[in-house]
């Protein structure tokens, strides 16, 4: 009974996506609402998530040679509209400063929603000849966009991100790193989160204020709502302008450098939740599960099961395996619904009769699997298993995605499928933004990306019939 209790505290995604999602986030124990209107406590299993997001991005980033910075959090106003285009993105989100205790500033200070006019300010100082170049820096921070919705994870008024910060000598080498950037998010995404994504380029309209290019990776959630899930722009040699960065070069001219800038935020957290998660929670892949394998152990109380859980525990550890023993005074059952509740891939049950045969039961988490495996091959069957797991997973979100993604020749095709379904839809564009706006104002559906794959699925544009540019993924997205 207490098993089934506990899996219906979970609404249905087919009843309430919605709610299903905000369920699975409280129940799972990863977010905890505050005082704070719009922000939220990162409770340790969130935050546990974070850390080896963090930790395997990070280590990806130092492999291309970015290295880590840490800037102010406040932006003074004069520095923040020395680049039109970029504040005028930002203003109706920014926080601003008026105070310093009792006393009224002299210029109000703007609490961080992204960092390129601070790093503009900083390479003014750093970026002099062309031996200064290129740096390639990166942030892990907080910023602040005052939203006026808000969702745990994937929208919220303070929210954990890393901004990355690139300045080069050319255009192409920009081009080259905002790329660079661009595939790194992509692999990561696919290698250690088991999502699929779609890489490509925003049109000039959903581009970040201020780039010359803006590259996005973009995923399929299980409710067929696209997520935006890491961007990287090319800022070409606008900021440096901006701001009068100039250096010299070989022939001994001033020349301006180009930038990129290129983030992931703590919304990958709600992408991992509604790309794999199931009616009964979470399903975590194991790469950025917390803990990988918690063992169950059955009739604890006689003896020899926890000292046989114990053995199992540290023959794991040795491999390299986050493993948990729930010795709580809880039924079996509760520990079960908990287990799943949580995602944890891998559950390994032992009792008196497991222990007489010399084996023990494993449950996937992600397919509800059991199967027996003797004590002496435990190790190395898990350190398979959790492999095997992470690569089902990907190729499970693949086949749905895939499934879920459309081709509409004529507006007719086009306006029909986002009536009777949801998914990404492939349709060829003229390139007007007028067209864009139409589309978005009838559908509520934006323009995902150009993918860089380019197919020519029509001749015309779906929206006003005239002949067509580009190859889009259209979506409605989070």
């Amino acid at each position: 009974m207490q098993e089934k209790k506990q899996v219906e505290q979970i609404t249905s995604m087919e009843e309430d996506f919605a709610q299903w999602y905000t369920d699975v986030v409280i129940k799972a124990d990863l977010i905890d609402y505050t005082s704070v209107k719009g922000c939220m406590v990162f409770k340790p299993a969130g935050y546990a998530i974070w850390e080896l997001i963090q930790k395997q991005m990070d280590a990806r980033f130092k492999e291309t040679g970015v290295e880590n910075v840490y800037l102010p959090m406040f932006i003074p106003e004069s520095l923040l509209e020395k680049e039109k285009d970029h504040v005028e993105g930002f203003a109706p989100e920014v926080a601003w400063v008026t105070h310093g205790g009792m006393q009224p500033l002299q210029e109000r200070m703007c609490v961080r929603p992204t960092s390129e006019t601070l790093f503009c300010d900083f390479y003014r100082n750093e970026v002099h000849s062309y031996r200064d170049l290129p740096k390639i820096y990166n942030q892990w921070c907080s910023v602040v966009r005052w939203e006026k919705e808000t969702r745990p994870f994937l929208r919220s008024r303070e929210f954990l991100w890393q901004e990355g910060h690139t300045i080069h000598a050319t255009f192409e080498e920009a081009e080259e790193r905002t790329i660079q950037m661009l595939n790194l998010y992509a692999d990561f995404c696919e290698q250690i989160l088991a999502i699929p994504v779609v890489k490509g380029r925003k049109t000039d309209k959903e581009k970040f204020a201020g780039a010359e290019a803006t590259y996005t990776i973009e995923a399929l959630m299980h409710d067929g709502k696209a997520l935006q899930s890491g961007t990287s722009h090319n800022f070409g040699d606008g900021f440096a302008k901006a701001f009068g960065i100039q250096y010299t070069d070989k022939d001994n001219t001033l020349k301006y450098p180009c930038q990129t800038s290129w983030g992931s935020t703590t919304r990958l957290i709600g992408a991992i939740i509604m790309v794999h998660g199931d009616n009964n929670g979470l399903v975590l892949p194991p790469k950025v599960a917390p803990t990988q394998v918690v063992i169950v152990p059955i009739r604890q109380q006689q003896e020899g099961v926890l000292e046989a859980a114990d053995r199992i525990r540290k023959d794991l550890e040795a491999k390299g395996i986050r493993v948990k023993v729930d010795d709580t005074e809880k039924s079996p059952g509760w520990k079960f619904a908990e287990a799943e509740m949580r995602g944890i891939p891998v559950r390994v049950e032992i009792g008196p009769k497991d222990i007489e045969a010399g084996k023990a039961v494993l449950a996937r988490r992600d397919t509800g699997e059991k199967s027996d495996c003797t004590l002496d091959a435990l190790a190395e069957t898990v350190t398979t298993l959790l492999d095997t797991i992470q690569k089902d997973m990907l190729e499970r979100a693949r086949q749905r995605r895939d499934l879920q993604t459309y081709t509409a020749a004529t507006k007719e095709e086009f306006e029909k499928i986002f009536a009777e379904k949801s998914g990404f839809v492939k349709a060829m564009w003229c390139g007007d933004v007028a067209c864009e706006n139409e589309i978005k104002e009838k559908l509520s559906v934006t323009s995902r990306c150009m993918p860089f794959e380019q197919e020519t699925v029509s001749d015309v544009c779906v929206c006003c019939g005239r002949p067509a540019k580009k190859l889009v993924y259209w979506g409605r997205a989070y």
